[in-house]
C-alpha cells in the first residue's frame, strides 16, 4: 500500500503547489471519505478538460495540471491521485479501452483511491458535460463512461504511475488538437486472471458493468 502513497515525476504529490491544495481541499477534516470526495470534485469540476474546452498547454505532470488548470482525462487523474496522496489517502490510476470514432478505441484515464470500510473504490474526474456524469457515491460506482462494446474493456489494474504510451502521448504533442488524434490505445489481453504477473495491484473486487 506504501506505493500509493508515494510522490512520482508525474504524480508529483510532494510539489509545494499540490501540497498546498490538497491541505486547502481537506479543511482540516480527518475523514479520508470526505477529504477524497472534495478531491474529486475539485478536479472533476475545477479543472477544465482539455478538448471539452479546447484548452492549451497540454499537461501532464499533477503540478502542471494545477498550474495551467487544464489537462486530458490522464493529466486529471494525474492530479487527483497526487492530491489524495498528499492528504495520505492511497491513490492510484486506472484505464478503460472505450470506443472513439468507430471502429478505433483509445485509452480512458481514471483513478481508484482506497477507503475504509469500502477497498479500492474507482473514481473518474473527467469532468461531467451532457451524456457525461461521474460522481462520489461509495460504494456504488458512478463512471463517466460505461463498458458496451465489444473491444471496450474495463482494464483491472491499479498502478502507481501511469502508463508510458500515456506519458509519450501527453509529452509528445503540444497542442490539444494533436492529442486528439493520437489518443493512447493498448490492445486488450483475454488471459486467465492467474496468467496476469503481479507488476501491479489489482482490483479484486471490481468487475465490468454499465452503471
Amino acid at each position: 500500500m506504501i506505493e500509493f502513497l508515494k510522490p512520482s515525476d508525474y504524480v508529483d504529490s510532494d510539489h509545494p503547489e499540490v501540497v498546498n491544495k490538497a491541505k486547502e481541499l481537506s479543511r482540516g477534516s480527518d475523514d479520508p471519505v470526505l477529504v477524497a470526495k472534495a478531491c474529486f470534485e475539485f478536479v472533476r469540476d475545477e479543472i477544465k478538460h482539455s478538448w471539452d474546452f479546447q484548452l492549451n498547454p497540454v499537461t501532464c505532470r499533477a503540478s502542471d495540471v494545477l498550474k495551467y488548470g487544464t489537462g486530458y482525462c490522464y493529466a486529471k487523474s494525474h492530479l487527483l491521485a497526487a492530491l489524495l496522496r498528499a492528504n495520505q489517502i492511497p491513490a492510484g490510476l486506472c484505464y478503460q479501452r472505450i470506443a472513439h470514432d468507430a471502429p478505433a478505441f483509445c485509452l480512458h484515464g481514471l483513478n481508484a483511491v482506497f477507503l475504509e470500510p469500502y477497498g479500492w473504490y474507482r473514481i473518474d474526474a473527467r469532468g461531467n458535460k451532457p451524456g457525461v456524469n461521474a460522481e462520489f457515491c461509495p460504494p456504488s460506482e458512478k463512471l463517466a463512461f460505461p463498458i458496451f462494446s465489444d473491444g471496450e474493456a474495463d482494464l483491472p489494474e491499479i498502478w502507481t504511475e501511469p502508463l508510458p504510451v500515456v506519458v509519450k502521448v501527453l509529452e509528445m504533442y503540444n497542442d490539444y488538437l494533436q492529442v486528439a488524434k493520437n489518443l493512447p490505445d493498448i490492445p486488450v489481453m483475454r488471459i486467465s486472471p492467474v496468467q496476469l504477473t503481479p507488476t501491479t495491484q489489482r482490483v479484486q473486487s471490481l468487475k465490468s458493468k454499465r452503471t
